[in-house]
């Protein structure tokens, strides 16, 4: 490995020399990869936390009726949502620690080395350039059943919603943020009235309606598809909070970070939950478990049935649209970080961290949604791109509480000014449920899976014959990491 300065030295070498054959940085090189700083305080921060998963109330958790049961998806929907506070709990410690936009990699490139720092930056890019690919798709699909402008679901909705929101990004942080804010808050309150809505007509006997299947062990009119049931449903249980972890993605941007951050992973985490627990047993108990498990709009379903549609109906399935823009909106946001801080710290190649004057990683946002827009219009199968980014999820949840662990046990006495409630117990806890999750992802879809890890083997080859090789030692993730090194050098000294 080779790590450039980025004032025209190397590490070990003389001022303006190279080494490995590569190209100092310029002296601007930094500068040239600034962002606007202070641009969001708690609240935007928070909202931003709530926005990343929004859409997973209004649709695609209740398929995981269809693989556990009321019961299976309510286990897994606890265990999972368990999975994330922990590792909310213990990202909040490490953002304070290191509040950069690095996010996951910069904690893995501390504790786990280069290679668990592009490992877990790579999964999170995964996530955060496949999930808003799926999401354009699903827009689509709201707005040819609404029946808005008369258009279709097709390519040219799927471009306007990449360029539009694309724009207000390259626009500003703040501007960007305050909109997300907008729209998570109309999307939220469409939860609230729906749920009252719903719990006027709430019956427990149809929670368990689905049919049970006798030769599943342990099947019962709880778990219709047995213990079995439970894990397969895991994935789907994450859809309520899938996206809360990329808060830290944005502490380089944020007010205060080692304040704010802790408090907006906590609040948002809070708020998912609640929703969460609402959204399940009202739309469940409203209209019963067996027909939402395949249904594509479960929550004007819930409220309608097969009748015709109401005001109240109509006002959650176009808020619905609210929260599937919210979403999508927001991941734009979060890959377009990870991007950036992989991109300036020569893991993925360095022109995609240039910014704008405006501050805004343009490359980096303009790239991954050319990439999301050819994912959408050329395959149109948003579950199974979906699915993928599940996958890259799990493995980075994996590797971040793997983190924590690590800079716990081997760097004690480094300064925390927030503090993960019961330490690694509680890391631990999230690390052992990431792989039971990332296991269940081929329970569920077997080629996305694959396909996930096709993706990371061309990936690792780049950064093991190239970018491990090039690395820009003056990064602050970097920068960060090399004085652990040093301190740990003069202590063994």
């Amino acid at each position: 490995m080779t790590l450039e300065d980025t004032t025209g030295s190397t590490p070990g070498g003389k001022p303006g020399g190279t080494s490995g054959g590569a190209t100092p940085p310029k002296d601007d090189y930094l500068e040239r990869r600034a962002l606007r700083r202070g641009s969001a305080g708690w609240l935007l921060l928070t909202g931003l936390g709530v926005a990343y998963v929004v859409s997973g109330d209004f649709a695609g958790w209740n398929i995981g009726l269809s693989k556990g049961g009321f019961g299976g998806l309510a286990v897994a929907t606890v265990l999972m949502g368990t999975m994330y506070a922990c590792l909310v709990f213990a990202l909040a410690e490490l953002s304070a620690i290191l509040p950069t936009a690095g996010g996951g990699y910069g904690f893995a490139r501390r504790a786990l080395g280069t290679w668990g720092g592009f490992l877990t930056g790579t999964a999170i890019l995964i996530e955060y350039v496949l999930a808003p690919a799926a999401i354009s798709l699903f827009i689509g699909d709201y707005v040819e059943s609404l029946g808005l402008f008369g258009l279709t679901s097709g390519w040219p909705v799927y471009l306007v919603c990449f360029a539009l929101f694309i724009g207000i990004h390259l626009w500003g942080v703040g501007e960007a943020l305050r909109f997300s804010l907008i729209v998570t808050a109309i999307a939220v309150t469409a939860l609230v009235i729906f749920a009252f809505g719903a719990f006027s007509d709430f019956h427990v006997d149809r929670l368990n309606d689905i049919p049970v299947d006798g030769e599943a062990f342990g099947s019962n009119s709880w778990l219709p598809f047995g213990l079995l049931g439970i894990w397969a449903a895991f994935p789907f249980g994450m859809w309520f909070f899938l996206g809360v972890e990329g808060v830290p993605l944005a502490a380089e941007e944020a007010k205060d970070p080692v304040r704010s951050m802790p408090k907006a992973l906590a609040i948002s985490m809070g708020v998912l939950a609640l929703l969460a627990v609402v959204t399940f047993l009202a739309a469940t108990g409203a209209r019963g478990s067996a027909i939402l498990q395949t249904d594509g709009n479960p929550l004007v379903t819930a409220l309608q049935g097969q009748g015709e549609p109401t005001a109240l109906s109509r006002f959650v399935n176009y808020a619905g649209l609210a929260g599937l823009v919210a979403s999508f909106f927001s991941l734009i946001y979060a890959g377009s970080r990870q991007l950036f801080a992989l991109s300036r710290a020569g893991y993925l190649p360095r022109f995609l961290s240039l910014t704008s004057r405006r501050k805004s990683p343009y490359l980096g946002l303009l790239i991954p949604g050319a990439i999301g827009f050819a994912l959408a219009a050329g395959t149109g199968d948003g579950a199974r791109m979906l699915n993928i980014a599940v996958f890259g999820a799990t493995i980075s949840y994996a590797l971040m509480a793997l983190s924590h662990i690590v800079l716990r046990r081997r760097e004690p006495g480094l300064h925390r000014p927030y503090r993960t409630p019961g330490g690694t117990v509680t890391s631990s806890v999230a690390f052992v449920l990431a792989l039971a999750a990332l296991v269940a992802t081929f329970l569920v879809d077997r080629t996305a899976a694959f396909m996930a890890l096709g993706v990371y083997v061309v990936a690792l080859a780049y950064f093991a014959f190239y970018s491990r090789h090039h690395l820009v030692a003056r990064a602050p993730e970097e920068e960060f990491a090399a004085l652990a090194e040093a301190e740990a050098d003069l202590a063994r000294d």
